[in-house]
C-alpha cells in the first residue's frame, strides 16, 4: 500500500503559519484556533478512515440507510447549534442557516427513502447466461468543500455516499473548521462507526500538497471537490494522474433571462432573491440579468428598488436580509471587480462600496452596462453585486447568455413556456428553471458545463457517481 505521507518529513507543529484562525466576518473577532494536522495525523486519519471504510462496505444496505435516516432527525435535532455556527463562522443569515439544515435532513432523508430502489440489482436478459449489474461501494472519497453552506455542501455529498456504503475524508475550508468538526459529531450522534467521517484540518499554505498527496494515496478510491476552478484544475489535475474518478463543482456567472412577454413584476421581486440569498455568495446564485429592451426599463427600475430595499446588518438578527462577506480579502477582492467594471464602461446604480462599520459588509450593489470584456460580466462575482445588460432580442440575449465560460445555471423567465424552452436549449448550462430561480433538489441531478466543471450531484446519478457498476454474468 503507497504512502506518500509515511515517506514525508514530520511536520513542525509549533510554527505559527500552520494554526488555523477562524474569524466571525460580522465582527471581525477571532473565533478559534486549530492546529494544522502534521504529516503523521494525516496518515493516521487515512488508516482510520479506510479502516470504516472496509467495514462499513460490509453493512447491509438496508442497514446502512437506516442509519441515514436517522442523520436525518440529528440534523434536526443539532440545528440550533449548526445554524449558530454557520452564522458565526461565514456570516449567513440565521433564517437561511437553519434552512440549509433542513435541507440537509431533507435530503438524507431522500436518499434514505430510494437509495434501496437505485441501488437494486439490476437484471439482464441474455442468452445462456444469468446477468446482473450491481453498484457496488469504492472505498474512501476525498471531499473538498467550500464555506458558503458549510452544511449543505457537505450533507448532499455524505449521505447518498454513506447509503452506498463509501467513507468520507473532508477537506473543508478553513474558516468553516469549527462547523466541519461539529459535523463529525453530528455522525458520531446518528451511529455511524467511528471515522466513517473524517476531518481533515489542513490550514491554507499546506492545502495543494496535502491535497495531492491524499489524492495519490492507494487509499482514496475517489475524489469531489466543490470551489474555485483554480482548486478544481489542481484536484482534476491530481485525480487523472493517479487514474481516479473526480466530481467538479467549480464556478458559476449564472444567467437570469427576462423575454420580452416576462411577468416583470415577479421577475424582478425573484431576480433580488436569486442574486442576494446567502449575500450573493453562491455558485448558482443569478449574477448576470439579460433582460429584453422591451421591458428593460421596468424592470431596471423594480429591481433596483428591490436591492435597495434589502436589510444589511449582524446575520443573527431576524430582519437582516444580507450578512457581510465571509473573509475580508473576498470582500476586496470584489470590490476590485466593481471599480475594474466602471473603468471600463460600467456604471454602478446603487451601492458599489463597503460599508463603514465593523465586519464584512457590502452594499449590496447594481451594476448596469454589463457587457462581454467587463469583469462583473466575465468573471464569477461571489457576493452582493448584480450585473444587468439589455438585449434587443431572443438572439441576442442568447449569444450574451453563451458569452461565459461557466456553464452551471439558468433561469428564464417568460408568459409563453415553449418559447422560453426553445430559447434555454439554444443555451449551454447543467439545469434549466423557466419560471423561477435556479436551486439545488435531491430529486433532479445537479452539476455544470464548460468551465463549471463536470459529474452529477444529487438523485440517481449523485449515489452512482462513486460506485462501482459491476457486471455479473454467469454462464448457465
Amino acid at each position: 500500500m503507497s504512502s506518500p505521507f509515511t515517506e514525508r518529513a514530520p511536520a513542525i507543529t509549533t510554527d505559527a503559519t500552520r494554526t488555523i484562525t477562524t474569524v466571525n466576518p460580522t465582527t471581525g473577532i477571532k473565533l478559534a484556533d486549530y492546529p494544522s494536522w502534521s504529516t503523521e495525523e494525516v496518515e493516521s486519519a487515512l488508516t482510520r478512515v479506510s479502516a470504516a471504510a472496509q467495514t462499513w462496505a460490509d453493512v447491509p444496505l438496508p442497514a446502512r440507510v437506516e442509519r441515514v435516516r436517522r442523520l436525518a432527525q440529528v440534523l434536526r435535532d443539532r440545528a440550533g447549534a449548526l445554524a449558530e455556527r454557520i452564522t458565526s463562522e461565514m456570516g449567513k443569515p440565521t433564517a437561511e442557516a437553519i434552512a440549509e439544515v433542513e435541507k440537509s435532513a431533507v435530503t438524507a432523508e431522500w436518499y434514505a427513502d430510494n437509495a434501496e430502489r437505485i441501488l437494486a440489482d439490476e437484471h439482464v436478459e441474455v442468452e445462456g447466461a444469468t446477468a446482473w449489474i450491481a453498484h457496488e461501494p469504492v472505498g474512501v472519497i476525498l471531499a473538498v468543500m467550500p464555506w458558503n453552506f458549510p452544511v449543505w455542501q457537505v450533507m448532499r455529498h455524505v449521505a447518498p455516499n454513506l447509503a452506498a456504503g463509501n467513507a468520507i475524508l473532508l477537506k473543508h475550508s478553513p474558516n468553516v473548521t469549527g462547523s466541519a468538526l461539529l459535523l463529525e459529531e453530528v455522525l458520531a450522534e446518528a451511529g455511524f462507526p467511528h471515522g466513517l467521517l473524517t476531518v481533515a484540518v489542513v490550514a491554507e499554505p499546506e492545502v495543494p500538497q496535502t491535497i495531492a498527496d491524499i489524492i495519490a494515496d492507494d487509499r482514496i478510491a475517489a475524489v469531489t471537490l466543490t470551489g474555485s476552478n483554480r482548486a478544481g484544475a489542481a484536484v482534476g489535475a491530481a485525480a487523472g494522474r493517479a487514474s481516479k474518478k473526480s466530481v467538479l463543482e467549480l464556478g458559476g456567472s449564472d444567467a437570469f433571462v427576462v423575454l420580452s412577454d416576462a411577468d416583470v413584476e415577479k421577475a424582478a421581486a425573484a431576480a433580488v432573491k436569486a442574486r442576494f440569498m446567502n449575500s450573493g455568495q453562491s455558485c448558482v446564485c443569478a449574477k448576470r440579468f439579460l433582460v429584453a429592451a422591451d421591458v428593460a426599463e421596468q424592470f431596471c427600475s423594480l429591481f433596483q428598488s428591490g436591492v435597495e430595499s434589502l436589510v444589511v446588518g449582524d446575520p443573527a438578527e431576524p430582519g437582516t436580509n444580507v450578512g457581510p462577506v465571509a473573509r475580508e480579502d473576498l470582500r476586496a477582492q470584489l470590490h476590485d471587480q466593481v471599480q475594474r467594471s466602471v473603468t471600463a464602461g460600467a456604471t454602478v446604480v446603487t451601492g458599489g462600496h463597503a460599508l463603514e462599520q465593523p465586519g464584512y459588509f457590502y452594499a449590496p450593489t447594481l451594476v448596469v452596462g454589463a457587457r462581454p470584456g467587463i469583469p462583473v460580466f466575465d468573471e464569477e462575482t461571489f457576493g452582493p453585486v448584480a450585473a444587468l445588460t439589455v438585449a434587443e432580442d431572443d438572439d441576442e440575449l442568447v449569444r450574451l447568455a453563451n458569452a461565459s465560460r461557466f456553464g452551471l445555471g439558468l433561469s428564464i423567465w417568460s408568459r409563453d413556456e415553449a418559447r422560453a424552452t426553445r430559447v434555454a436549449r439554444r443555451i449551454t448550462s447543467g439545469q434549466v428553471f423557466i419560471n423561477s430561480i435556479v436551486a439545488s433538489d435531491p430529486r433532479v441531478p445537479f452539476g455544470g458545463t464548460k468551465q463549471s466543471g463536470y459529474g452529477r450531484e444529487l438523485s440517481i446519478d449523485g449515489i452512482r457517481e462513486f460506485t462501482n457498476t459491476r457486471t455479473y454474468w454467469v454462464a448457465r
